[in-house]
């Protein structure tokens, strides 16, 4: 059975008129007002540094087609992934592409 989603999605215009309404929840002031030096700083705070040299191995373009599977994995794995929050099956996902990639002898997907 599947999770209801808590995401909503909003076109450009409906996000703007919500924003002019006051119905955004996000604090823009403070947003804007940030250095980027703060706002690496609270990255690393939340997913911890990148690693030397990781703009290497980002990809640009579409990723390639999801297959829904059911896997059994750990119990303590699955709980460290839930922990970091929303889309925990990407990382997942994300961790498995980087394993099999190094496994290849490449950093990068070939298109």
């Amino acid at each position: 059975m599947r999770k209801k989603s808590t995401i909503k999605t909003y076109s450009e215009k409906q996000a703007k008129t919500m924003a002019a309404r006051g119905a955004s929840q996000t604090d823009w002031r403070r947003v804007n007002a940030m250095t980027q030096d703060e706002v690496e700083r609270l990255a690393d705070q939340e997913e911890g540094p990148l690693p030397e040299g990781w703009e290497r191995s980002a990809f640009i373009g579409l990723p390639p087609a999801k297959k829904e599977i059911h896997i059994r994995l750990d119990e303590d794995i699955l709980d460290w992934f839930r922990a970091r929050g929303a889309r925990y099956q990407t990382r997942i996902n994300s961790v498995l592409r980087s394993f099999v990639l190094a496994q290849q002898g490449r950093s990068k997907p070939q298109r």
